[in-house]
C-alpha cells in the first residue's frame, strides 16, 4: 500500500513539524535540558513524536501519550521507558513486534499487522494533557484512521485514549454516545456495522504494572483477541 504509507508519512512530518500547544513544547524543550542522569549523554528528541508501524495494519493501537524521559527521548512510541518495555514483550510474543526491546527509533523494531498512535503527540506535565491540548492533537488522529483502511480492531490503552477515539466516532455521528461503552480492561466493544471492533485496555503505565493491576498475561490476552479480531492468523 505505498499510497497510505506516502500518506501516513506526510502525516507524521506534520506532526515532527507542530507547534499548536506553546505549554507542552516548553515542557519537552525544559525535559530535554535538564535530563536525567542516567540519559546525560542522550541528544533528546524534545519533538512531537510521530507514529509508527505497519501501513496494512489490522490493529490500530492508541496510547495517551510520549513519556518525558522514554518518548519525548527517543523519538519514538513507546520507546525507552518501563512502559514501552512491558507492552513490546507483549507485542513480540503475540506476533506483532519484531523484537521485544525497544530501546532507540533506530533499533531495528519493526510492526506487522500493527500500528501505533497516541491521543497527544508530545510529554504532557505530569502525563495530563489539558482538554485543548487533546482537541489540537486529535486531527492527526483523525487523519491516520482515515488512511489505515485495513484496520479492523481498535486498542485503547487507558481511558484517555479510549475517550478520545469515541469522540471522534460520536463526532462524525458514527455513535449516539459516549456512555453506551463502558471503559474496561479486555473489554469487546461494537461500535457499529462497518466499524472496526475497540477493546478497551487498562495503560502500561508503571503504577499499573507496578501494583499488578496489569500483568503480561493480561496484555497479551488483550493483543491475542485483537489479533483474532482482525482477521490475523
Amino acid at each position: 500500500m505505498p499510497d497510505a504509507a506516502q500518506a501516513l508519512s506526510l502525516v507524521q512530518e506534520e506532526v515532527v513539524a507542530c507547534r499548536r500547544c506553546p505549554r507542552l513544547r516548553a515542557w519537552c524543550a525544559r525535559i530535554a535540558a535538564t535530563r536525567r542522569r542516567a540519559y546525560r549523554d542522550w541528544d533528546y528528541w524534545a519533538k512531537p513524536v510521530p507514529s509508527f508501524g505497519d501501513p496494512r495494519a489490522g490493529v490500530l493501537i492508541i496510547g495517551l501519550a510520549p513519556g518525558a524521559h522514554g518518548s519525548n527521548r527517543t523519538g519514538r512510541m513507546f520507546t525507552g521507558d518501563r512502559a514501552g518495555d512491558f507492552l513490546y514483550r507483549v507485542l513480540d510474543a503475540t506476533g506483532f513486534a519484531s523484537q521485544p526491546l525497544s530501546r532507540s527509533r533506530d533499533d531495528g523494531l519493526e510492526l506487522s499487522g500493527a500500528y501505533i498512535t497516541a491521543a497527544v503527540r508530545c510529554a504532557p506535565p505530569a502525563n495530563r494533557p489539558q482538554p485543548s491540548e487533546i482537541r489540537n492533537c486529535r486531527r492527526y488522529l483523525e487523519r491516520e484512521i482515515d488512511r489505515l483502511a485495513g484496520v479492523r480492531v481498535v486498542v485503547a490503552l487507558g481511558r484517555l485514549a479510549f475517550d478520545v477515539y469515541l469522540s471522534i466516532l460520536r463526532d462524525r455521528g458514527l455513535v449516539a454516545r459516549r456512555s453506551a461503552f463502558p471503559f474496561g480492561h479486555n473489554r469487546l466493544h461494537a461500535t457499529g456495522p462497518g466499524l472496526p471492533l475497540l477493546i478497551s485496555s487498562y495503560h502500561p503505565s508503571q503504577q499499573n504494572t507496578s501494583t499488578g493491576r496489569l500483568t503480561e498475561k493480561m496484555l497479551r490476552e488483550v493483543f491475542l483477541r485483537a489479533r483474532q479480531g482482525s482477521g490475523l492468523q
